[in-house]
């Protein structure tokens, strides 16, 4: 059974919540995930990191078959509006956490 690769997106304000989605989808639904790195340098990122996170993050979309959003309360920032209209581009499947109406 060739299972399905996915790349979380969502702000890092929702870490634990992004780390316990990564673990039941790789349990409880059988996913490949593809997660995030947190921002843990204690200093703001430069334009040109804010750039390269951008790109690389780009490209794990790339190699997925479907994101999933971890939108918690509905919240989405803008940098995940990004990756969504991004994914939507690129003709992937996208999963939220909540409702995303």
């Amino acid at each position: 059974m060739k299972r399905k690769v996915v790349t979380l997106c969502g702000s890092v304000r929702f870490w634990n919540k992004i780390q316990e989605m990564s673990e039941r989808l790789e349990l409880e639904n059988e996913y490949a995930v593809i997660g995030i790195i947190p921002h843990v340098m204690d200093r703001d990122l430069t334009e040109y990191e804010k750039d390269t996170l951008g790109e690389l993050h780009r490209i794990k979309i790339d190699l997925s078959d479907a994101i999933f959003v971890v939108n918690v309360d509905g919240y989405i920032g803008e940098s995940v509006k990004k990756e969504i209209e991004y994914a939507k581009q690129k003709g992937k499947e996208i999963f939220y956490l909540e409702s995303a109406d």
